[in-house]
């Protein structure tokens, strides 16, 4: 279980993420180049909807430090996955700092006022999609919104890892989360998305 009784959300690759870091810390390279395959599809996802064309530069430039400070890690494959974003997403706002670019603001919602449904439909609709589509849809939510699905859906991580990562409470992020894949799921709807893909003009459903 994870923090605040929410069951933790197991990745496929975590039990071999998790011994291919504890090698990499003992100075396996190849070790190294199997966690860096497991965790940098998600972590590029993550950044896209961060920084846009940017992401594979800031990806770099986040691996740089992951490599450096590989040593002070301690924890299993989930962890290092939320350490990882962590990363990412620091080096991901130096880079918008430098860039003078603002991220996109916060609406002003009452986050607590609204509580997370436990259905996963809106999950199962984005992850139909092509990758590159389903970016484009989470990059128009609001930030917070965005951030969080990013989090959840993309790079994999529970509640509480994806509220570790944005210095926020479990409560808040899993509320935007739900909030984000809502308003997907209403966009879906709207554009005529089934699971099988979006349907072409004209046709009836």
């Amino acid at each position: 279980m994870g923090q605040g009784g929410e069951p933790r959300r197991v990745h496929a690759y975590d039990g071999q993420l998790g011994t291919a870091v504890a090698r990499a810390q003992e100075g396996d390279e190849a070790a190294f180049a199997v966690a860096y395959r497991i965790v940098q599809p998600g972590l590029l996802g993550y950044l896209r909807g961060l920084v846009g064309d940017e992401a594979e530069d800031v990806a770099s430039d986040a691996w740089l430090e992951i490599a450096r400070d590989l040593g002070r890690f301690r924890g299993d494959g989930a962890g290092f996955r939320g350490w990882t974003a962590t990363i990412a997403r620091h080096r991901a706002l130096d880079h918008l700092r430098r860039l003078r670019v603002r991220p996109r603001a916060t609406a002003l919602e009452q986050d607590l006022l609204e509580l997370p449904g436990t259905h996963s439909t809106q999950d199962q609709a984005l992850e139909s999609l092509s990758t590159e589509y389903a970016l484009e849809l989470v990059a128009g939510l609001p930030r917070d919104q965005a951030e969080a699905v990013l989090l959840r859906v993309v790079v994999g991580l529970d509640g509480p890892a994806a509220a570790r990562v944005l210095g926020k409470r479990p409560g808040a992020v899993r509320t935007a989360a739900h909030r984000g894949l809502k308003r997907l799921g209403r966009q879906l709807d709207a554009e005529g998305v089934t699971p099988e893909g979006p349907r072409t003009l004209g046709e009836s459903g």
